[in-house]
């Protein structure tokens, strides 16, 4: 048995006044002799899950096990939030530490800059994270989804192995790193045009997965994390593993795929449509992704097929907890779980992100080093992603917060975390830009389009479901000032001011198109003109 392992076992023997005195000392005496041994540190990260999607913080219907001991393993920040709920500008977020007003990034788009900020991104914002890491001493590796443009950015890694979700060709399906794994290794499976899954017209429809529990996309990037965690190397490591899933098409693998009875999960939580549908980009995205019309039990069986992608990510990860702990330095190694954004799964009307409602922009964050941080442990701090550089590179000792906030300093030694908390979302100076305000217990939301505004009382109405601004016409004129503030602080996010306000637009709706999502390496562009034509050259 391990030094650390009887400590514990000691304690939970003693009386609870002695044994917190003398676990008090040993934290001490623990952290007093890692000061100098630097600490791995481990990402890792999944795709659209939401906040509410962990059993041992409070969901009863969901079967976590290796999340649960993450949790227990150390801190769960319970206010933690993207300040972008979309995949590219929450990822650019993660890996500069900065926020879109200095990323020029507001959504899934290449940036828009204004005159004089720099077009490469390490200069406008500074070095990756990978790379800085890197230059602090660290192996690094970086399994997974990333979703930089380009594709195939070098990001700094020592080891970047790319499993994205797309292929825009041949060359691209070839040289993305699970694509050539089963091009390779289960050329049964090559065949398989969406190897995650259909998506276009069948993104909101459940299914199961094309692949085998073994060789999914999270399967593999289980795998690699193993190798490169028990790698044979002097060096402390940083690892960034990033997990496709939950994100839709909903299609977990046997048997995950049948671990959750629909009837036995709730509805969705919807308010009145005014107040759901405020947000333009609802609708819109809705009918993008055939999701305008979703009853009830269609919600139900969604949700179910949800979890059971989580459930099956849970057990993916659990091979890589185990990793981690075979090692000699398991105590000393950080590890951050967090996800890019969620999803809304129905509730207010609306279906994937993008908008400012809890279920599409609260995030689980979970982050734990056994030798330095309590465990088990719930903090409500207004946290998000751009904190996630100055964890790293202040376990490494070159603490560099860049937009965030010091939470190894909140965490151990009571440094000053954020009371207010901005988000903004779309390009300034456009219909579709919005803004999210979080302080004390309010959100406040502003919509370019129509020049709406919505303020929540997230401690009476945690569901949004009372919209409060013309009753609390003072606080809504504070946090809206507070956006203000926030967004003149930069010549690119000050595009969405008029003067002393935020710029609005009269409301419109844009012209409903659907996304098509086909294998575009496989020559497939879209849905055929006659039926025929699909059966063409077979």
């Amino acid at each position: 048995m391990s030094d650390t392992m009887s400590r514990r076992t000691f304690i939970r023997g003693m009386g609870a006044a002695a044994a917190s005195a003398l676990a008090g000392r040993a934290h001490a005496q623990t952290r007093e002799a890692t000061v100098g041994n630097r600490p791995n540190v481990l990402f890792i990260m999944t795709d659209q899950q939401r906040a509410d999607t962990i059993a041992a913080l409070g969901n009863d219907r969901i079967y976590t096990p290796n999340l649960d001991r993450l949790v227990r393993r150390g801190v769960s920040f319970t206010n933690a939030y993207t300040t972008c709920p979309v995949c590219v500008a929450a990822r650019l977020t993660i890996r500069t530490g900065r926020q879109p007003r200095r990323t020029g990034v507001y959504g899934n788009s290449p940036p828009t800059l204004v005159d004089g900020e720099p077009l490469a991104p390490e200069e406008r914002c500074g070095p990756y994270l990978a790379r800085t890491m890197r230059g602090l001493g660290y192996r690094t590796f970086g399994i997974g989804k990333f979703h930089s443009m380009p594709w195939d950015e070098d990001l700094g890694y020592d080891t970047q192995l790319h499993s994205e979700e797309l292929y825009g060709s041949p060359d691209q399906r070839g040289r993305d790193a699970y694509a050539a794994f089963v091009a390779r290794e289960h050329p049964e499976y090559d065949f398989i045009e969406g190897l995650m899954g259909e998506r276009t017209e069948m993104y909101y429809m459940p299914q199961m997965s094309p692949m085998p529990k073994e060789c999914t996309v999270e399967a593999w990037a289980a795998d690699r994390a193993v190798e490169s965690i028990g790698a044979d190397d002097d060096r402390p490591y940083f690892g960034f593993v990033s997990f496709v899933g939950p994100h839709p098409p909903l299609a977990p693998p046997i048997p995950f795929n049948r671990m959750y009875d629909p009837d036995r999960m709730p509805n969705p939580i919807r308010g009145d449509r005014d107040t759901d549908l405020a947000d333009e980009q609802i609708r819109w995205m809705n009918y993008a992704i055939w999701a305008e019309d979703i009853n009830d039990p269609h919600a139900r069986v969604l949700r179910a097929r949800y979890y059971g992608e989580v459930s099956y990510i849970d057990w993916c990860l659990g091979r890589i907890l185990d990793a981690v702990d075979a090692r000699s330095d398991a105590d000393n190694t950080v590890i951050c779980f967090f996800s890019d954004h969620g999803d809304h799964l129905g509730d207010h009307h609306a279906w994937q992100k993008e908008s400012y409602f809890e279920q599409s922009c609260r995030i689980p964050y979970l982050v734990s080093w056994p030798a330095r941080l309590p465990q088990d442990t719930r903090r409500a701090d207004l946290v998000c992603h751009s904190d996630l550089f100055g964890i790293a590179t202040g376990a490494a000792g070159a603490r560099d917060t860049r937009d965030g906030v010091d939470l190894l300093g909140a965490i151990e030694d009571g440094a000053p975390t954020r009371e207010t908390l901005v988000g903004t979302y779309s390009d300034p100076g456009t219909p579709e830009f919005k803004t999210m305000v979080r302080h004390g217990h309010w959100k406040y939301i502003y919509m370019a389009n129509g020049a709406r505004e919505q303020l929540f009382d997230l401690a009476e109405d945690p569901g949004e479901l009372r919209e409060l601004s013309a009753r609390h016409r003072s606080t809504t004129r504070r946090l809206r000032e507070l956006a203000v503030d926030y967004l003149a602080g930069s010549p690119n996010s000050a595009r969405a001011l008029d003067g002393a306000d935020l710029l609005g637009f009269p409301p419109t709706e844009r012209p409903l198109q659907r996304i098509y999502q086909f294998d575009y390496s496989r020559g497939v562009r879209g849905f055929p003109e006659s039926p025929a034509d699909v059966l063409k050259g077979l």
